[in-house]
């Protein structure tokens, strides 16, 4: 059997956390984004949060209102990282999948973060597709984008230093599998989708490698969370975060999280690693150092 499927940016065997997060001097990004966040997520809290392209689970901790956390990431070289800074532990589930093919029942989760991820997705009205089926109804959605209409592409394209329109609604793919979106055009997916946009924030005011040197991380990150606000109504920054929610009356969230099968759909599947089998099709798969791995290959 073939599964059809966008392409998947694989980070399987990188040093991306090391060299992006840790010698990457991206201090400045991190913070203001852990702010973003503060502000964006529930203060409540939830049963269960979905992480999409959690990677090395850099963000994890900061859902610290919710019961349980599931983290999901195309590469199990990243999961490893996680498993090795969270440890296994009933609170957290490590799954290895693409977002276009999530390995859940619908309405498993009351809340979900995709963060630094939505820029990878070459059909992303897809990818937010399969995220709302994840969700219950009113479930809360913390979306960020890579905005193409940002301050200095639009100087750029002023001044005939860039080729493609920051205006345009179009995507722009400015390396293989990595996307710049224009905001209107992000937010009218998920309009059309089903989801109320509560709020949006502009994160990274000051991602210039020379005020990074220049001004104290404090003081960057302190004007960053001053300026936040203002992307209520005006998206210059590279980098958005937005707050959505599934507009369908409310549901409870399973008490456990259900598994189901990719391939007939079946569901539940009896959460018993190291390997668990679809009792319809027969499917495998398999659960090895606390990482489920439910990627779909071309068969």
């Amino acid at each position: 059997m073939t599964h059809k499927t966008p392409p998947v940016i694989d980070y399987e065997g990188s040093d991306y956390q090391e060299k992006f997060w840790g010698q990457g001097e991206r201090a400045y990004e991190d913070q203001s984004e852990a702010i973003a966040l503060h502000h964006l997520l529930p203060v409540e809290g939830g049963t269960r949060l979905l992480e999409l392209g959690a990677g090395t689970g850099r963000n994890t901790p900061r859902y610290e209102n919710y019961q349980q956390v599931v983290l999901v990431d195309y590469s199990t070289t990243q999961l490893k990282q996680a498993v090795d800074r969270l440890g296994i532990s009933p609170r957290y589930r490590f799954v290895a999948a693409d977002i276009y093919h999530l390995p859940f029942a619908p309405s498993s989760f009351d809340a979900a973060t995709m963060i630094r991820t939505l820029h990878h997705m070459a059909d992303a009205p897809l990818a937010l597709k399969q995220v709302k089926e994840a969700l219950c109804g009113q479930a809360v959605f913390i979306l960020e984008y890579a905005n193409k209409h940002n301050l200095k592409a639009i100087v750029r394209y002023l001044l005939g230093r860039q080729k493609w329109s920051p205006f345009s609604p179009e995507a722009v793919e400015f390396v293989k599998l990595n996307f710049d979106f224009h905001p209107k055009t992000v937010q009218a997916w998920l309009t059309q989708l089903g989801f109320q946009i509560e709020s949006q924030r502009t994160v990274s005011h000051f991602r210039l490698r020379l005020l990074k040197k220049i001004f104290p991380l404090k003081l960057l990150v302190w004007l960053d969370s001053a300026f936040q606000p203002t992307g209520s109504f005006l998206q210059l920054t590279p980098s958005v975060f937005l707050r959505v929610r599934k507009d369908q009356p409310a549901i409870a969230v399973p008490e456990k999280l259900i598994f189901r099968c990719l391939v007939c759909g079946y569901s539940p599947i009896e959460d018993t690693p190291p390997l668990l089998t679809c009792p319809s099709c027969k499917r495998t798969y398999p659960v090895r150092n606390g990482i489920y791995d439910f990627r779909l290959k071309a068969e």
